[in-house]
């Protein structure tokens, strides 16, 4: 079955001021719909056609080589952007509390030492790619990714395992209509449209 893509679950505006309604429009109309048009024009006719999404990126180094690298970036980026919206909300951000905030206050110190971490490793992704906050092993960690990689690649794929819990997306086209070359202004306006309550629901499943 071909991969589709999802609708976004609020309007392109209703992140406004953090996240603008054009890029909004730009960024799940034509660079998500892109990768969704390219993943499924690589793998038709291919004996990974009928997998889901979540089985190609697991099992990308199982993908045939020959489309391989289309499924990566692609497959990749669908997933990521599907999971992407999902953490954001209209009238969100504020702080995690219960079992999540007890878990982010062991493995960083404090909330606020966290978001120095989360922010500094997205600031530090040279180019384009993704900062993560992930359940590895039991523990809370947060690392980045290139292009479109994810933690469930692996690590010696993405450079990065886990499971995802928080991501934000670091590519220039992200941010770049709102917030030209200043990344780390775009990833401070992040925190005031996290849905906590999504990334909860991931921790209590990676559990």
């Amino acid at each position: 079955m071909a991969h589709e893509l999802p609708a976004l679950p609020y309007a392109h505006d209703a992140l406004e001021p953090h996240v603008d309604k054009a890029t909004m429009e730009i960024h799940h109309g034509k660079h998500h719909a892109a990768y969704v048009t390219n993943l499924n024009k690589a793998l038709a006719g291919s004996p990974v056609e009928s997998q889901s999404l979540d089985q190609l990126v697991r099992g990308i180094a199982a993908v045939p080589e020959n489309i391989r690298g289309p499924v990566r970036n692609n497959g990749g980026g669908h997933w990521n952007h599907s999971f992407f919206w999902k953490l954001m909300a209209p009238k969100a951000g504020g702080t995690p509390t219960g079992d999540l905030a007890a878990a982010i206050n062991a493995a960083f110190g404090s909330y606020v030492d966290f978001q120095a971490k989360f922010e500094a490793a997205g600031i530090g992704r040279f180019g384009s790619g993704w900062v993560w906050l992930v359940a590895n092993g039991g523990k809370l960690e947060i690392c980045s990714t290139a292009n479109q990689d994810n933690p469930l690649m692996g690590k010696a794929i993405a450079g990065c395992e886990g499971t995802p819990l928080l991501g934000c997306d670091v590519w220039e086209h992200a941010y770049y209509l709102k917030y030209q070359n200043k990344r780390a202004d775009y990833l401070k306006a992040f925190w005031s449209v996290v849905n906590w309550a999504e990334v909860a629901k991931a921790y209590a499943a990676a559990k």
